[in-house]
């Protein structure tokens, strides 16, 4: 079957350079965006049930942009100046940028990874003497405490934030020929939203190994796979699926 519409579970792109833009007007297709899942804070109240005192740590863990907005945001509810002396180990780029949003970049000493977690380690492990702190949703992948525990440095996981399943339920009579995933998540909030969603002409889309793993636990078939050799971003899977169904 042709592909004419595209639901991808992630918001709408910020900048109008993004690769879904120039798919849909390549290939001809109706492309939308819809957060399957969205990010809440945790109270102030249940972190300090976790018994996480911010004085105590001299270095920040942070891997996404969402836990520098936590991180902040707790800082300022818990009346905790940051010392100019933190030291701050940022699994990219990307999220070293965002941290300019709260402090002076050239005035901090901020470690910058090149993408994944393991790489970023290879910093962290030059600071052993720091005690760290690890700004987390209530879903980690098990990948980071256990490279963590590896390096055999003090480090603390504070649950700062939590990932809760958007309320979906203006789209249940509406179709589209491809869904795109992102995480197990999204397929949760799928089923949450949906308890009796069948697949039927309904093309899945899945980015990274744990989310398609958690397409085929659903008992979904997954008929487009990224990152792959050939095709390393979504946007390139979804066009070459797209070229061979639609030049039929």
């Amino acid at each position: 079957m042709k592909v004419k519409t595209i639901l991808v579970s992630q918001p709408a792109p910020k900048t109008e350079t993004s690769p879904y833009f120039d798919l849909s007007d390549k290939q001809k297709v109706k492309i939308d965006f819809r957060s399957f899942i969205h990010v809440e804070g945790i109270s102030v109240k249940e972190i300090r049930a976790q018994k996480i005192d911010l004085s105590q740590f001299t270095a920040i863990i942070l891997t996404s942009r969402n836990a520098v907005d936590h991180f902040f945001r707790v800082a300022e509810e818990m009346r905790f100046a940051v010392p100019d002396a933190m030291k701050y180990f940022c699994q990219s780029e990307a999220v070293a940028y965002y941290l300019q949003k709260y402090v002076v970049y050239r005035k901090r000493k901020i470690y910058v990874g090149k993408r994944t977690f393991p790489e970023l380690t290879k910093l962290i492990k030059k600071h052993k003497e720091e005690t760290f702190l690890l700004p987390s949703s209530d879903k980690l992948k098990p990948l980071i405490p256990s490279e963590l525990d590896k390096l055999g440095v003090a480090w603390t996981r504070a649950d700062l934030y939590r990932t809760v399943v958007s309320d979906l339920s203006d789209l249940e009579d509406v179709f589209y020929d491809i869904l795109v995933f992102f995480s197990p998540s999204g397929i949760d909030s799928l089923y949450k939203n949906f308890p009796a969603f069948e697949q039927k002409n309904t093309r899945i889309a899945a980015f990274g190994n744990t989310t398609v793993k958690a397409v085929e636990d659903a008992g979904l078939v997954c008929n487009i796979v990224a990152p792959s050799p050939e095709n390393p971003s979504m946007t390139m899977a979804l066009e070459k699926y797209i070229k061979s169904v639609n030049k039929k």
